[in-house]
């Protein structure tokens, strides 16, 4: 390793896209579910519209265009996703080595409801490295792009935000970490940027840093 984390007490990571490649898996399954419920949505929409948010952010956004989900359209949701991702999903490539190799505390910010995240942590081998270290936006009032969620983890962690370092692979997240007062580093290497200029959007959001492998996270760039 040839660099080290700047000034930093905690690292926050987020979940989906940054430890475990969920994103176009479950923004397909999300595209799917909304064209059943008569809203035609692609993933590439999907993507544009709900990176990083959470679910929350899409039945307000289906409010705001005066469409009515079905009742069941989450708990649907919710069962296509897991489906899903016992067979398709896998970690990010080299984040359980960075995992082993940190020697600061860090823990789990996450826009995906708590079962999602321990399932998807659980799934990919990734759990034991985070315990019960886990915040996600069911636990605060405002989700991502708002600060509280991060804040809210800095704060349970007992550590002072403006020494935390966040990882982040949406421009909702990389907003709510920078509003949160926190340096914010941009990841790209999920499957959902082989097609889009990630970095580019990361940058314009406010990240302080971009980078595409997890190789490179101890790499100064």
């Amino acid at each position: 390793m040839d660099f080290r984390l700047p000034e930093i007490d905690l690292v926050i990571f987020d979940c989906d896209g940054v430890l475990v490649d969920s994103e176009e898996l479950s923004c397909r399954c999300l595209s799917d579910a909304l064209t059943r419920a008569g809203i035609e949505m692609s993933t590439e929409q999907a993507l544009e519209c709900f990176l990083g948010r959470s679910t929350a952010a899409v039945l307000e956004y289906c409010r705001a265009a005066g469409r009515a989900v079905p009742v069941n359209f989450l708990a649907d949701l919710a069962g296509q996703v897991r489906e899903t991702f016992r067979s398709q999903l896998r970690p990010i490539s080299g984040v359980a080595a960075i995992l082993a190799e940190l020697r600061v505390p860090y823990c789990v910010a996450s826009s995906s409801d708590l079962d999602r995240v321990k399932f998807s942590l659980e799934l990919t081998g990734l759990a034991p490295y985070f315990a019960q270290r886990l915040f996600t936006s069911q636990m605060v009032k405002h989700g991502k792009p708002a600060p509280d969620l991060f804040l809210h983890a800095a704060g349970r962690m007992g550590f002072d935000p403006r020494r935390t370092l966040v990882i982040e692979d949406s421009i909702s997240g990389v907003t709510a970490a920078k509003a949160a007062g926190m340096k914010v580093w941009g990841f790209v290497g999920g499957a959902h940027y082989r097609l889009r200029d990630g970095s580019a959007l990361l940058r314009d959001a406010g990240a302080d840093r971009i980078f595409a492998a997890m190789a490179d996270f101890w790499t100064e760039g």
